[in-house]
């Protein structure tokens, strides 16, 4: 690649600048790598949070990240499941309480553009790592490393190239790995709300015969000190009608959708439409790329499982490139990347089909289903240990947690890269 003043030439390129690229980059610079993030930072309000569980807790903390987060965030004690599906044979309502399984809360709600936005700015402070709001238009896998052309002009050399570019990402496509994506006939709905009842950071889901609709804790603020945050699924036609509601019809909507259980509603921001579908890939890692994030793995937000198991992937990087640095085997390849794919598969299997099947179970008016469902439900609140299993999985996934992810004390905070800013 021939230089020239403005070119960045660092060890691995991020492609993707939202919660999951730029948790990523961070994570990567903090163990020592220089890191390009290229990406748009979308700061808009679009009604979007992110619930992070406790392995995603552990993984902020043990970078350092958490006190510039935890202001902004909302406990979860607590996860009801409520059957809202009128079907003939209801299935009970279950709880699921963090102490159970000695924990004070399963994880912290936090609004999605918050989330990036502090995250941008921590990445646009650390040293050794570029944060650039631009575009990758093309990008070139060559056998010692990655070249990456910008829309602006400007070219990136690396030895390692991260798609964090979602579903349908330039950088996976350019590396020739394949994804399978699928639709499902559902619209999700996500807003902010302020509501007369407390939440008492208690978050329910309403299984629908469209979805679930759920509301998770938010923050409160001096002017609405109870909040939360809806995601909702329907049909597509029921989200047209509803996207030209007024804001206090919507309202009124929602608060008989989910019983009245919080009282009085009012929307708190702008509304977000999103339509459901889900997506796989051939191959996690290639020739100088990871994917992680939604360039990986995608499906319906259902048990708030899609950013903590991209961070999940993130930690689970940063610990194969240590060990491949350790040995000083070239970060890039795929005989040092493969160990990624092996620690990834399964868990990220696991979730996709998983969610799969629940999404599906809610849509399909089948007695046995229905059946099947309500017997599922009936077990995990009757059946204590069967019950804890299933949060922990859900919180601290089974097998092996990659060492970013680990009890505190177990690893320390990483120190920030001392490597000077490139570029």
């Amino acid at each position: 690649m021939t230089k020239n003043p403005a070119d960045f030439d660092v060890d691995v390129l991020v492609a993707g600048a939202g919660a999951a690229g730029l948790s990523a980059a961070i994570a990567l610079n903090r163990a020592g790598f220089t890191v390009a993030c290229i990406g748009h930072v979308d700061r808009r309000a679009n009604g979007r949070t992110v619930a992070l569980f406790e392995s995603s807790l552990r993984f902020y903390k043990a970078l350092g990240l958490w006190p510039r987060l935890r202001d902004d965030a909302a406990a979860l004690e607590k996860i009801t499941m409520i059957d809202a599906t009128n079907a003939r044979f209801r299935a009970p309502s279950v709880s699921f309480a963090a102490r159970e399984i000695g924990l004070s809360a399963f994880g912290a709600n936090i609004e999605t553009n918050v989330l990036v936005d502090r995250l941008a700015a921590i990445a646009a402070e650390s040293s050794g790592l570029i944060l650039h709001e631009g575009l990758i238009e093309d990008i070139a896998f060559n056998p010692d490393a990655i070249e990456a052309s910008l829309a602006d002009g400007r070219r990136i050399a690396a030895r390692l190239a991260v798609a964090a570019d979602g579903r349908n990402s330039l950088v996976r496509t350019k590396a020739g790995i394949g994804a399978r994506s699928w639709t499902y006939p559902q619209v999700a709905l996500t807003v902010l709300l302020a509501h007369a009842r407390a939440h008492r950071n208690i978050s329910t889901e309403f299984h629908t015969r469209a979805g679930p609709c759920t509301l998770v804790p938010l923050r409160a603020r001096a002017d609405k000190p109870h909040r939360s945050s809806l995601v909702w699924l329907m049909s597509a036609s029921e989200a047209d009608r509803r996207r030209a509601l007024a804001p206090d019809a919507l309202a009124g909507e929602v608060e008989e959708q989910v019983g009245h259980i919080l009282g009085a509603m009012e929307l708190d921001g702008p509304c977000g439409f999103f339509p459901m579908g889900g997506m796989s890939v051939a191959s996690l890692y290639g020739h100088r790329i990871a994917l992680i994030g939604e360039a990986a793995h995608l499906f319906p937000p259902l048990a708030a499982q899609g950013l903590n198991l991209s961070l999940r992937d993130s930690a689970a990087l940063v610990e194969t490139l240590e060990d491949a640095r350790a040995l000083g085997t070239d970060i890039g390849s795929t005989a040092a990347l493969k160990p990624y794919g092996a620690a990834r598969r399964g868990d990220i299997s696991l979730r996709t089909n998983g969610i799969d099947i629940l999404n599906r179970s809610l849509l399909i008016e089948f007695m046995p289903v229905d059946l099947m469902r309500g017997a599922g439900l009936f077990a995990f609140s009757m059946i204590g240990p069967l019950r804890r299993a299933l949060m922990r999985e859900g919180v601290l996934p089974h097998g092996h947690l990659p060492r970013l992810m680990q009890a505190q004390g177990r690893h320390a905070p990483i120190a920030a890269s001392g490597a000077a800013r490139a570029g």
